[in-house]
């Protein structure tokens, strides 16, 4: 009986393993994993040449005018104009400058609207220079630089959208073209438990995303500040990776056609980023955003990032039950579609 066992576990085993050879194999051919790496290059290159240093510029200008000299503690980062007309015309220039009317004796803010937090920002930051000595003055609080928060939050929002989009569409295609070469077909007749299948596209594609979230942050972030926070975001990741793949796998097996599954992943994608995004960067607020289950998972990515582990015993609850949901459909799905092509 122990052998029998034994026997059973280990052609399991093989077949399992063969899957996973035979999955990236049709990964290769298909280019995932060159568009994966394309994807990482381009998203270090962006953030350590192009959004870090756009980022770490000179944030604000600041000009005042006052007339009458009534402002007595002025810092030398504040550039003096002569008049409002060279006022409102150096705000017309610097969209993100700040200006100061102090015509009236009293100091007014004057700038062009952007977001909430960024204009709360620049409130604060205009009167700190206008009181360096005062109660205006600034603390540091937590332990991220201005630049490595920055390339957290990038990283963060990037992986989220790697995830999404990319693994998404990836799971996808090799399924497609799998279909077309009658694979499916194939492993209809075949003596192995049809499960197996899905578990080994599953595996690829949670490896692939969890070695892409560790290369992601290592190098955007260093390896000294991410050995601290990777185990937090690896988890985040397997869950994000788990249901997109499921997603990805049940829309392509439901789905009769690479332009019917075009318009679903648009949807998908969108759904899935675009109020997210909106709601956590943006003073746009959505009153059902704390029912977005994807909005969850990208602040638990995010959160991790920043070394703030989800502990919140009803998410992982939630995930777990979302996924196996998500896993009961792929399989009923998978085997309907074995049913057609037997």
């Amino acid at each position: 009986m122990k052998e029998r066992f034994s026997l059973r576990t280990v052609r399991k085993k093989i077949i399992m393993v063969s899957k996973i050879a035979g999955s990236c194999q049709m990964m290769i051919a298909g280019k995932f994993f060159l568009v994966a790496f394309g994807s990482l290059i381009l998203y270090t290159l962006s953030i350590n040449y192009g959004y870090v240093h756009y980022m770490n510029a000179e944030l604000y200008h600041v000009y005042l005018y006052d007339p009458q000299g009534t402002q007595q503690e002025v810092s030398a980062l504040i550039d003096p104009v002569a008049s409002l007309e060279e006022l409102n015309a150096a705000l017309s220039s610097d969209a993100n400058g700040v200006g100061i009317d102090a015509s009236s004796g009293k100091p007014d803010i004057v700038f062009y609207y952007g977001s909430e937090k960024s204009d709360n920002h620049r409130a604060d930051y205009t009167l700190s220079l206008l009181h360096p000595e005062d109660e205006y003055t600034a603390r540091i609080v937590g332990t991220n630089t201005l630049e490595l928060k920055q390339r957290k939050e990038m990283c963060s929002e990037l992986l989220f959208i790697e995830i999404t989009a990319v693994g998404f569409l990836g799971i996808a295609s090799v399924l497609l073209k799998e279909k077309q070469m009658g694979v499916i077909r194939v492993h209809a007749v075949l003596p192995f438990q049809k499960g197996l299948f899905i578990m080994a596209k599953l595996t690829v594609f949670l490896l692939s995303d969890l070695i892409f979230a560790v290369l992601m942050i290592v190098l955007n972030i260093g390896f000294s500040n991410a050995a601290a926070i990777l185990p937090a975001v690896l988890v985040q990741t397997a869950i994000l990776s788990l249901i997109m793949a499921l997603t990805g796998f049940g829309c392509t097996m439901i789905l009769k056609d690479f332009r019917q599954f075009s318009l679903a992943y648009v949807v998908i994608v969108i759904f899935a980023s675009a109020p997210i995004f909106l709601s956590a960067n943006t003073s746009v607020k959505m009153a059902w955003i704390d029912w977005h289950p994807f909005y969850h998972v990208y602040m638990g990515l995010k959160n991790a990032c920043f070394g703030i582990p989800v502990t919140n015993s009803v998410y992982y609850l939630c995930s777990v039950c979302g996924i196996v949901i998500l896993l009961l459909i792929v399989q009923t799905a998978f085997r309907r579609e074995m049913g057609k092509e037997s």
